[in-house]
């Protein structure tokens, strides 16, 4: 009788609702033993930004995902976790240097960014392509077809297309400055009316 009393007072327990300001206490409390452990390979977060909820995950290499809410952020954490490490938490210290500057980005503070990348979700051309996107300076646009040639693959046009549709750093790796020949937008993992508010911003600035 007393056990399952006992049990019943547990169940109780565990069901109880938790304030929300217990629950962001118990959380700093994992993230801090997280990483004081060594035990958190992907840190996250999500802002607020003009182009909607950007979710924003850093390893200890740098900046590895800039995530779109169209991209659905849950499919992109467990994509994280499948790619780099299961050992992932929302950890909004570890980011606080991508906020700020993409805070300053967005308000017209800033041009360029300061940010370590951890490249390591993109591979072969597409790695060369997002790595060479930062060149293309603020406020100025390249198309599908001079990148091509930046990168010395001059007919290579679709798979720069292919390398900017599938950019994991979009907004910090700029492939929204990438245009078609005849200067329509082109496609954007973000949306077009993403790209519009990006390339709109800067052009004002």
């Amino acid at each position: 009788m007393s056990d399952h009393r006992s049990d019943e007072d547990v169940l109780s327990l565990l069901s109880a609702p938790v304030d929300p300001e217990t629950l962001a206490r118990l959380h700093g409390r994992l993230e801090r033993a997280a990483q004081s452990a060594d035990l958190l390979d992907v840190a996250y977060r999500i802002v607020d930004s003009p182009v909607g909820s950007l979710l924003l995950a850093a390893t200890p290499q740098g900046l590895v995902r800039v995530a779109y809410q169209c991209e659905d952020h849950d499919r992109v954490l467990q994509t994280l976790t499948d790619k780099i490490s299961p050992r992932i938490l929302r950890a909004p210290g570890r980011l606080d240097q991508a906020a700020r500057e993409l805070e300053e980005y967005f308000e017209r503070r800033r041009t360029t960014f300061d940010l370590p990348l951890d490249h390591s979700l993109s591979h072969g051309f597409r790695k060369l392509v997002q790595s060479r996107l930062p060149t293309i300076e603020y406020g100025q646009t390249r198309s599908y077809g001079q990148v091509a040639e930046l990168v010395g693959s001059p007919r290579a046009v679709r798979a720069v297309g292919s390398a900017c549709a599938t950019n994991p750093l979009p907004v910090v790796v700029p492939c929204h400055r990438v245009l078609r020949t005849d200067g329509t937008l082109g496609g954007y993992v973000g949306g077009l009316e993403a790209k519009t508010t990006l390339l709109s911003l800067e052009a004002t600035a």
